[in-house]
């Protein structure tokens, strides 16, 4: 008699615990599935610093008129003397993408496109010799979209920024 109310108990127990990890589970899904769509991360790296920023911008491929702006904008604090490693995602090394380098004088503005799938990481001087210190950098996801006046052009549907504090 023992052995069968021993029995029946450890079986109650194993019940319990199943539904109790389900209940983890679905608990658990519950709470990520509504977190939302994940947003790829840039990161920028210099001399001991490390600043992760999501997009600025972002749109669908499909309407670039359908953009969430969370206007996120990463701070990296920089020295004349180190280089900045700027590092992507693979959902950004797989597409076209473009970075921006902005200047102190606006007006030197410099930009690089980059193939899909040819770099998942850059160095970047802080400071140019021609066009002094580096104020910012923009990572730009691009499309193809038709202009008014009929051109194709490549335009961001989405964007990420770090500002650069010397």
């Amino acid at each position: 008699m023992k052995s069968g109310i021993n029995r029946g108990m450890a079986v109650l127990l194993a019940c319990l615990m199943a539904v109790l990890c389900v209940g983890v589970g679905v608990g658990t899904w519950l709470l990520v599935g509504r977190s939302g769509p994940h947003r790829p991360e840039i990161s920028a790296y210099s001399h001991g610093h490390l600043t992760r920023v999501g997009p600025y911008l972002y749109c669908s491929v499909l309407n670039l008129e359908d953009c969430e702006t969370p206007q996120s904008q990463g701070e990296l604090p920089v020295s004349e003397r180190y280089p900045i490693q700027l590092s992507v995602p693979d959902a950004i090394y797989r597409a076209p993408w473009r970075l921006v380098q902005v200047y102190e004088d606006p007006t030197n503005t410099s930009s690089t496109i980059f193939r899909p799938g040819t770099r998942l990481a850059v160095t970047i001087p802080p400071v140019d010799p021609h066009r002094g210190r580096l104020a910012g950098i923009v990572v730009q996801l691009l499309t193809l979209a038709v202009d008014p006046a009929g051109e194709l052009r490549d335009v961001p549907h989405a964007e990420w920024s770090v500002r650069l504090t010397f």
